[in-house]
């Protein structure tokens, strides 16, 4: 397995948080939320939108503290929670505040979370509803996050992006047996705002009865004891740690840096592994132009490490 230890005294910390609030003049927050995180030099991104704020931000301990304080003065987030983790370099290039249509993107209109959203189920009740016989149970996660771990007997709808849920569901709903009314549906994701999004979708679709985890999956690995975890496997994270096990361990997983998939020791031993390049999951997805380009860029990045500097290559890509 992959030896793969973080440092006893990472450098940076790093905030993700989201909160679904009724925010109509968004726009208005910007440019003083962007003067703030500049001021505390903060790094990464966070996005505005009529439903609310999502994003992930890095920095010091003070730095955090204070853009926290400040994005808790803006109307509806004085109760806004964030999830922390530690990072031996910074994993963003530059700090940004972006408006959007929406905090994480699914595409229907009318799908507000504000409006109507399923049951918070805490981690600790979890295990007792998705072993109820009568619950489907449905990851809203995409495939190469599902690829390496989900709970025991999930439903994978084999996504690539968040906005092929909608028409998937509607294509499974009735062969899944899910009837207006009659049917419990829980659904779960990396931290929650997904689910969030997907809840609200599945109630205006006509299904009465749906739950889903509080906090995501990383509260509920964070919470629930490994020996009486459901938790099959590691989960994805969106930064430089790549996956993460019960109590939030490390998990042994690298990140293809060509499809930005999560790959093993067995992904590393193919003779379609390059570093930087490619790998068995995206070989034959490359043309000769891109491995070239792919090339010079692992190279600039070697050369930077070397140097003891941070190249913007380097510079993990989020997604929720």
């Amino acid at each position: 397995m992959n030896s793969k230890k973080p440092e006893k005294q990472p450098k940076y910390l790093v905030a993700a948080l989201y909160k679904f609030t009724p925010l109509p003049d968004f726009e208005t927050f910007q440019s003083p939320l962007l003067e703030a995180c500049n001021n505390a030099h903060l790094t990464g991104t966070l996005l505005l939108a009529s439903e609310g704020i999502n994003g992930t931000i890095a920095g010091s301990r003070q730095g955090l503290d204070d853009v926290l304080a400040h994005i808790r003065r803006i109307p509806g987030c004085a109760d806004i929670e964030h999830k922390e983790s530690f990072a031996r370099v910074n994993p963003f290039h530059r700090m940004r505040v972006r408006l959007k249509k929406e905090i994480v993107t699914m595409g229907i209109p009318n799908t507000d979370p504000n409006v109507s959203v399923g049951k918070y189920i805490a981690p600790e009740d979890w295990n007792e509803l998705i072993s109820d016989t009568d619950v489907i149970l449905i990851d809203t996660r995409n495939d190469y996050e599902v690829g390496i771990g989900t709970f025991k007997d999930a439903i994978d709808p084999k996504t690539t992006t968040f906005r092929e849920f909608p028409e998937w569901f509607r294509a499974n709903k009735e062969p899944l047996g899910m009837s207006a009314g009659k049917t419990k549906v829980a659904m779960f994701c990396t931290g929650g705002i997904r689910c969030e999004k997907a809840t609200a979708f599945v109630k205006n679709e006509g299904i009465d009865e749906v739950y889903h985890l509080k906090g995501g999956i990383l509260k509920y690995l964070e919470t629930v004891p490994s020996q009486e975890s459901l938790w099959e496997g590691e989960c994805f994270v969106f930064d430089e740690r790549v996956s993460v096990g019960h109590g939030l361990a490390l998990g042994p997983y690298d990140l293809c840096h060509a499809c930005r998939h999560p790959i093993d020791d067995q992904d590393k031993a193919s003779p379609h592994f390059t570093p930087g390049v490619s790998c068995p999951k995206c070989y034959n997805e490359k043309s000769d132009e891109q491995r070239k380009r792919f090339q010079e860029r692992q190279r600039q990045m070697e050369l930077a490490n070397k140097r003891g500097e941070r190249h913007i290559g380097a510079v993990y890509k989020k997604s929720h």
